[in-house]
């Protein structure tokens, strides 16, 4: 890990294994929401690296709010 783009998404990646097996019904609909939100996270990691940082944060923060729409909102 070269940069912060990756600590971050590599922390929101764990972070989603977290939540999906602790805080959701497991269900194959909400594991295809956050697997959205990991494709997300990975290509904000790319958009970080390649020097597009606003870009890149901005996807971070819609990948983490979509993540908690889903746990929140009752679809999980």
């Amino acid at each position: 890990m070269n940069t912060l783009f990756d600590i971050v998404t590599v922390a929101c990646f764990l972070g989603l294994a977290f939540v999906f097996f602790q805080w959701t019904s497991r269900e194959p609909r909400t594991l295809i929401q956050f697997l959205l939100c990991g494709v997300v996270f990975a290509v904000a990691n790319q958009l970080g690296n390649a020097d597009y940082p606003l870009l890149a944060s901005v996807l971070l923060i819609a990948g983490i709010g979509y993540a908690a729409l889903i746990v929140r909102g009752g679809t999980a």
